[in-house]
């Protein structure tokens, strides 16, 4: 059977998608299944244990020159592929209207998404030819997706899955060995894909002489757009703090991979940290960690989100509460992390 299985952003969906693959060929050895990403995260499923082909769009670049000769190109050689690949099935787990868009391409006459109200955007439904509920019993968002392995008349496992990404720190630390460090060392992630997600630069600053007081070089990491977030962190710091050295993804993970700790606001490179096993504390201001919190063997949370009595399957989105103070986080950090002792 080939299978397309559309999941085209954002980093943390991505990671959080890893599971659904993995149960999808578990479930059907003889499965050929190729991915549908976005190209800044090709690194992400390329090379993935279970992954036999990639197919990269580039639907923001796309949106901003709908009519130029180098995007109907573009667009024609995607078109291209996904007919020259005839999936016998389609399997849209983004669920928006660009992921349809992506499957309606496809051709195929077997097109599967989410039901509502796990999927937000309405009109994908009318792509596909069947759509699957997601999970009714755990809250979390790899529950729901791990679900759609229903589409291989298969049953999802009574454990919700942790994203297991040792497969790309292995390759991404044989590429990027110069990134590694020797010493102990922690990372903190001042950026979000949201503003209403970021801590404050003061909490963070405070949090990073905590962490330095403790014999841990901190670095605090950035991505596009970050950068003088990150500066401005580092300035609260007093010298405790460096600002890291701009990564790509691979780049990152080899970083988020050998650190003592990692501590970010609800994020993608959260999520990842989390998925290689590195001591992992996310921080959630304006969401819920019940749905989207990292998962993990060495994972906490530290909400400062108000959270209502039950989990909405399709949104993570909250009021706002207190933010955490830098004391609050550092004790949630000891509690982590047993050779970093308590204050």
């Amino acid at each position: 059977m080939r299978l397309a299985l559309i999941r085209l952003s954002a980093l943390g969906d991505i990671i959080h998608t890893w599971p659904l693959a993995q149960s999808l060929r578990d479930n059907r050895p003889d499965l050929h299944l190729t991915w549908v990403v976005e190209e800044p995260f090709r690194s992400l499923v390329e090379g993935h244990p279970v992954v036999d082909s990639v197919i990269t769009v580039a639907t923001k670049r796309w949106r901003k020159a709908p009519f130029a000769p180098q995007t109907r190109a573009e667009t024609d050689a995607v078109k291209t592929q996904l007919r020259e690949l005839a999936p016998d099935l389609v399997l849209d787990s983004q669920g928006t209207f660009k992921s349809a868009w992506i499957t309606r391409w496809t051709g195929a006459e077997n097109r599967v998404g989410l039901a509502r109200p796990w999927r937000r955007e309405l009109l994908p439904g009318l792509v596909y030819t069947r759509v699957l509920p997601g999970s009714r019993e755990e809250p979390h968002v790899v529950a729901t997706n791990t679900m759609l392995v229903r589409v291989v008349e298969a049953q999802p496992g009574r454990e919700i899955p942790a994203p297991d990404g040792r497969w790309l720190l292995k390759r991404s630390n044989e590429r990027w060995p110069e990134v590694r460090r020797k010493c102990p060392y922690a990372v903190l992630l001042p950026g979000a894909g949201h503003p209403s997600k970021v801590l404050s630069t003061g909490v963070l600053g405070d949090l990073a002489r905590r962490l330095a007081s403790r014999d841990l070089e901190v670095l605090v990491a950035w991505g596009p757009g970050e950068l003088e977030r990150a500066e401005a962190v580092v300035a609260f710091t007093d010298g405790a703090a460096e600002v890291a050295p701009p990564t790509n993804l691979e780049q990152l993970t080899v970083l988020l991979g050998g650190a003592s700790v990692v501590v970010g606001a609800d994020s993608g490179p959260v999520h990842l940290s989390a998925s290689l096993g590195t001591p992992t504390l996310g921080i959630f201001l304006t969401t819920d960690w019940r749905r989207n919190g990292p998962l993990g063997p060495r994972t906490a949370v530290l909400s400062g989100a108000i959270l209502p009595k039950y989990v909405r399957p399709g949104s993570a989105g909250v009021s706002p509460g207190p933010m955490p103070s830098a004391e609050a986080i550092e004790k949630r950090v000891s509690q982590l992390i047993e050779d970093i002792p308590a204050s």
